[in-house]
């Protein structure tokens, strides 16, 4: 099972992600989350203790990596490098382990444009796709807003994006932009996830502003979460109702995806 999670910046991504792995490890399925994001978190949200985050380092700064696997110095644009450099060991080799679920950090590109030719580029593009061909375990990616990773010749084997969004105008903005932009690719199977929802009429709201999807689920506002972070614990441990939405939300997919 193959999820990608998108929606805007702050509206709690991350959260679904470490939720949804936390679900499916507890489950006894084989889980793999990556944190595609830029600034990456999600090793917080799960609750990895420092001392294997402290090793843990986004394939994009594995400087020394990339020219070896590309054939080219990071930061160079134009000249010649591998296109499709090999990856199939990277997972393996530079995840984490921490209560049923590996973490891999992919971090981001900084190209001034989303046409950059760059050997990092290249070395993302080819792992993204690397990843999306992986067999017999669910995949989770906390992504960038957005779907930028995706593209024609991997949406196929996306099973479903999840966009999280807010009870706001601006939230359900950014999600009616990214649906856009997913069927531009192709991709059919979407959802939204209401977060921070105090009540049922900001449900009420969410399903009456949908950008046209359906409604997977909602996350309750609870405080929790920001004391969870403070603590440095999961907010799966430490936030129940949230916990039990979470375990809904997989629960359906699995119906809708199988």
């Amino acid at each position: 099972m193959k999820i990608a999670i998108s929606g805007k910046g702050g509206v709690g991504k991350t959260t679904l992600t470490a939720l949804l792995a936390q679900v499916w490890a507890d489950a006894g399925r084989d889980v793999l989350a990556v944190d595609a994001d830029p600034a990456p978190c999600l090793a917080g949200a799960l609750g990895f203790p420092s001392s294997l985050v402290d090793g843990l380092k986004p394939i994009a700064e594995m400087d020394a990596l990339i020219e070896e696997r590309t054939g080219a110095k990071p930061g160079t644009v134009g000249g010649f490098f591998t296109l499709n450099p090999r990856v199939d060991d990277l997972p393996d080799r530079f995840s984490i382990s921490h209560r049923g679920v590996r973490l891999l950090q992919m971090g981001g590109v900084d190209t001034g444009g989303s046409g950059c030719i760059c050997p990092e580029s290249a070395m993302l593009k080819t792992l993204f796709t690397h990843l999306l061909f992986r067999k017999d375990e669910v995949l989770l990616l906390d992504m960038y807003a957005g779907v930028e990773h995706l593209g024609r010749a991997t949406v196929d084997f996306v099973d479903a994006l999840l966009i999280v969004v807010e009870p706001t105008r601006r939230s359900l903005g950014t999600a009616r932009q990214i649906k856009q932009l997913a069927s531009d690719i192709g991709l059919k199977r979407m959802w939204i996830v209401g977060n921070k929802v105090r009540d049922d009429d900001e449900a009420a709201f969410i399903r009456a502003e949908s950008p046209g999807l359906p409604l997977l689920g909602v996350l309750p506002a609870d405080m929790g979460v920001q004391e969870a972070d403070r603590l440095s614990i999961p907010v799966y441990d430490h936030v129940p109702a949230l916990r039990t939405a979470a375990r809904i939300m997989a629960s359906q997919l699995e119906k809708e995806i199988s």
